[in-house]
Formats: C-alpha cells, sequence, structure tokens
C-alpha cells in the first residue's frame, strides 16, 4: 500500500463524508471535495460529530480522532486533487453527473492515479469508458453508513488491470473492511439482492397486504432483520431506490424488476425518506407515524 497515501473524494454528501471519514482514521490524507463551500462545511461537521461519537463509545481514542481531523483538507477548488494516489467519487446515481464530474477531474490528475466510484449499481465498464484511463477504473462500493459497515464490494470493469484491482483491495483492507469481488451486472451482489426485496414490500403495501407497520414488524420479527424494509428504503433514500430499480429493470429486462407504481409516486412526491423528512415515515416529530 505504499503506492497509496492520499486520497480525494468528490462529493461530502453522507457516502463521501463517510469514505473520508474511514480513510483518514486509517492513515490516509484525505481532500474533501463538492461544489459549494457549505456542502464540505456540512460534511466536515458530520464527520467531526461522528468521530465524537465514536471517542463517547470507546471505539476509537480522542488522540485518535484529533490526528484524523487534521487528515482531512475540504477542497472546494478540484485542481486541489492533482496529487492524490486514488480519487473516489461519491454522488448521486447518476449517470450524466458521474460522467460530467470524468471529464472535470481527469485532466487534472497524475497518469497513475486510480480513479474509482461508489456507484451502487450502474457499469463500472460504461462508466470507465467515460475516462481516460479504463485500466486504472474500478468501482468501490461501500455500504451506508460507511464509518459502522464493515461491507465493500469491489467491482472490476472489463478493462480494469489487476494492478488497479490489488491497489483498491489493498486500501480497502488498510480500511479495516471485508471486500468481496462481484461481477459487472447491474446492482452487483448486495443492491441485487436487497432492492428486489425492498420493492416486493413496497407492493406489499401498494396492493393492500399489510400496512406499513405490519410489514417492517413481520420481517424484524418473522425473518430476524435489523430493520424492516420500508424502514430501510427511508434510510436509503427512495430516489436512489428508484435509480436502481430502474437500473436493474433497464439492464436485465426482466418485469420482476420493474419499480412499484408506489415508489414513483411517492418520489414524484419528493418524499424520499430520512433526509427529505417524510417517506414511508413521517420523521418531523418527535417519533416517526407511517405516512400511508
Amino acid at each position: 500500500m505504499s503506492d497509496i497515501t492520499s486520497i480525494g473524494v468528490i462529493g461530502a454528501g453522507q457516502m463521501g463524508n463517510g469514505i473520508a471519514h474511514v480513510a483518514a482514521l486509517a492513515g490516509f490524507d484525505v481532500y474533501l471535495h463538492d461544489v459549494a463551500r457549505e456542502r464540505i462545511q456540512s460534511g466536515l461537521a458530520t464527520i467531526t460529530g461522528n468521530m465524537a461519537r465514536q471517542v463517547s463509545s470507546g471505539r476509537i481514542e480522542d488522540v485518535e480522532r484529533k490526528a484524523a481531523v487534521q487528515r482531512i483538507h475540504g477542497s472546494e477548488n478540484m485542481d486541489e486533487l492533482a496529487d492524490v494516489d486514488l480519487v473516489i467519487e461519491a454522488v448521486t446515481e447518476n449517470e450524466q453527473l458521474k460522467r460530467k464530474i470524468y471529464a472535470q477531474v481527469c485532466p487534472l490528475l497524475k497518469p497513475e492515479a486510480v480513479l474509482a466510484t461508489n456507484t451502487s449499481s450502474i457499469s463500472i465498464t460504461r462508466l470507465a469508458a467515460a475516462t481516460d484511463r479504463p485500466e486504472r477504473f474500478i468501482g468501490i462500493h461501500f455500504m451506508n453508513p460507511v464509518p459502522v459497515m464493515e461491507f465493500v464490494e469491489l467491482v472490476r470493469g472489463i478493462a480494469t488491470a489487476d494492478e488497479t484491482f490489488k491497489l483498491a483491495a489493498g486500501f480497502v483492507e488498510r480500511l479495516g473492511k471485508v471486500s468481496a469481488t462481484a461481477e459487472d451486472f447491474p446492482a452487483f451482489i448486495v443492491n441485487r439482492i436487497l432492492l428486489p426485496m425492498i420493492n416486493e414490500a413496497i407492493y406489499t403495501l401498494y396492493e393492500g397486504v399489510g400496512s406499513v407497520e405490519a410489514i417492517d414488524v413481520a420481517m424484524r420479527l418473522g425473518a430476524n432483520h435489523k430493520m424492516g424494509p420500508l424502514q430501510l428504503a427511508d434510510f436509503i433514500g427512495l430516489d436512489t431506490c428508484l435509480s436502481i430499480m430502474q437500473v436493474l429493470y433497464d439492464g436485465l429486462a426482466d418485469s420482476k424488476y420493474r419499480p412499484c407504481p408506489l415508489l414513483v409516486k411517492y418520489v414524484e412526491a419528493g418524499w424520499v425518506g430520512r433526509k427529505a423528512g417524510r417517506g414511508f415515515y413521517d420523521y418531523r416529530g418527535e417519533t416517526p407515524v407511517p405516512t400511508r
């Protein structure tokens, strides 16, 4: 891992600030980039708060927190990523936006730098083809919330070089996480299995088989899941759930992946889950209550 000492993270949202958090704790110099200063400041504030909670719970020492915070640099200017060894793009699941970012960042990077995407469903081969370095492009898909979840999917595109894969696997190992390799098929492993389950739960609600609470308690207690599928959908973001289901439906052309009309309706209403204050639950009061 001597080849990677610094990383850039593009996108200071939930996933991006989580990746910056764990990378800084692992000893990497981190440049957290976003287009707006307030987003960077919000991401840094989230990292600071989450690390403070880790100290309070005894998961890390305060000296580790202080050192990690010093390693994270807010970067409003993309030029500051020019000398990093690894860039991880962690913006929303929008292929055109990702392509636009690659067009901006690739000319700035040194030739040997590795470019990775945190996409949860989009073809790595197709994204790599939009860059100037498909051999040094790879999918590194972290789970949410990044500081808590131990698992990472590594996804090779058709052109990804062995050296790139080894560097990515070593990076993930240094973060203290466990990786598995997924083939470059729509939604990879985790979301290929998880999102159709969530979509089916939404169909179960749509068809009146059970209420929001009944479906969630049934899966928590009946299947021993930590979260019910509708609660989990709200946590992920219903817009993200819909995006992944559309990738599956378009990419595999199988009707079993058709997004539930109720999921589409919630997204059209802007009720996309916790981040919006409403999804299958309303989070604006002291206790979440079902919206349906």
